[in-house]
């Protein structure tokens, strides 16, 4: 059996290590990039809540309808919108934004529904943008066509 050990060979026999280089100085790291920080604010209300009476003062002052025209529309759109929540839809409308509702609770005197608003940022009223003038040029005008 020596000589089955022997046909082996001894650790002295092996390949030599492979060297290792010598060591490069450290190159200065890649300075990282500053994170972002986001504030997170959450608005003091600095005027008292917004009543349906005073809702609706403001929507005829703003339409120029009479009250009596413009009392049952509001009353019907405040309604609709209830009922779209109470349903768990969410809303999409175009000027106060899309609503998400993230969870609803069921209490003893009424339902809590915990939702997100999203409003795009206010455009500038003077200026216009390039979305702006593409659209009024692909718009003809009425004279043009005939």
């Amino acid at each position: 059996m020596a000589s089955k050990a022997s046909s082996r060979g001894s650790a002295s026999d092996a390949a030599p290590a492979p060297r290792k280089r010598a060591a490069t100085p450290a190159r200065p790291a890649a300075p990282a990039p500053r994170p972002v920080v986001v504030e997170q604010s959450t608005p003091e209300p600095t005027q008292p809540d917004l009543k349906r009476q005073e809702l609706l003062a403001q929507v005829v002052a703003r339409s120029e309808v009479k009250k009596k025209y413009a009392k049952p529309a509001l009353e019907a759109a405040l309604a609709v919108i209830g009922e779209a929540l109470a349903e768990g839809r969410e809303l999409n409308l175009a000027p106060m934004g899309k609503v998400k509702i993230n969870r609803t609770k069921q209490m003893a005197n009424g339902r809590v529904i915990v939702a997100r608003i999203r409003q795009n940022a206010p455009r500038d009223a003077g200026g216009d943008t390039a979305d702006d003038k593409a659209a009024k040029e692909g718009v003809a005008d009425p004279a043009e066509g005939r």
